[in-house]
């Protein structure tokens, strides 16, 4: 299929080369002429200028892809990209929106006949290698159309993707999913301090988390990465121990209270987030290290 990808960072990029490799066509933009420049010759994405040249170069139902961070910026770009488009094209929004968000674009798009897919996207800066978890919100036809897609961004055709219900869903379910990360994250970081804070033992945390890879009950993706990045010896000590959120913790927190579900450890993980200021910091440190390892975030010095 043909789709024009508005946002071509870490993971717009990457999702762009992995369907071109896929035998989709991209249209691509980017603020960042390089990165235009440079996709395309590698990739054979087809450049556009501005968003406008990028929907101009779409034939019909018309495709757009927005890659772009949550809030004002998304909501002014689907602004302006209404009257670009017609009945029965499609705008997909992949950042992590907010989920309420989501289903008033859904509706204020639907008043035009567009249909909207909001589509909760995992996998970090290791998606165009392994393939992403998608998420998505969206009406049966608006999933119809985008299904071919769908497959060739995900691990295989036929798992890493799910049509997970109405518009609004997809990126409810990637909420949890992070604020179920935040949690892992802060449990190995924890588990990892204590061990380090026995300095009669002078244990070999690298060793250790190769060890818990095979045949661990607490084995996981996550502690692969975690376990890479300790066996090269990074010095922690040049890590800041300030730890950001991206919002989806918190609003999994206030998701959790208005339903009245007891979630204690996603927030206990999201306060110490807020805290990230103890005397040494090495669990923090390492949850920055995991972030970096992940999803290539920056690791403040």
């Amino acid at each position: 299929m043909k789709l024009a990808m508005i946002g071509l960072g870490k993971m717009g990029g990457n999702m762009v080369r992995r369907l071109c490799q896929g035998g989709h066509e991209v249209v691509g933009y980017d603020r960042d002429e390089s990165v235009v420049t440079e996709i395309a010759g590698s990739h054979d994405m087809i450049a556009a200028s501005s968003v406008e040249d990028a929907v101009a170069k779409l034939e019909g139902p018309k495709v757009v892809w927005l890659m772009l961070p949550a809030g004002e910026i998304t909501e002014q770009q689907l602004q302006a990209l209404i009257p670009m488009l017609s009945e029965g094209d499609v705008i997909v929004d992949g950042g992590n929106s907010n989920f309420h968000d989501s289903e008033r674009h859904g509706i204020m798009l639907a008043e035009h006949g567009i249909g909207f897919m909001d589509a909760g996207t995992s996998g970090g800066v290791w998606g165009l290698k392994n393939g992403y978890c998608l998420m998505v919100g969206a009406e049966d036809w608006v999933a119809d159309i985008m299904k071919p897609a769908l497959q060739a961004l995900a691990p295989a055709a036929d798992r890493g993707w799910s049509h997970v219900g109405p518009v609004g869903s997809g990126h409810y379910t990637k909420m949890i999913h992070n604020g179920i990360e935040y949690g892992m994250m802060q449990a190995y970081a924890e588990g990892l301090a204590i061990l380090k804070s026995r300095e009669s033992y002078n244990l070999d945390l690298a060793a250790i988390t190769e060890l818990w890879r095979h045949s661990s009950v607490v084995q996981s993706w996550l502690l692969d990465l975690t376990a890479e990045a300790l066996a090269s010896g990074p010095d922690l000590s040049k890590v800041s121990d300030v730890v950001t959120d991206s919002g989806e913790g918190r609003w999994t927190a206030i998701e959790a209270i208005e339903q009245g579900v007891a979630a204690p450890v996603i927030m206990a993980a999201l306060q110490m987030r807020f805290v990230s200021q103890d005397s040494e910091g090495y669990a923090n440190r390492l949850l920055s290290l995991m972030r970096n390892a992940f999803g290539g975030h920056e690791m403040k010095s």
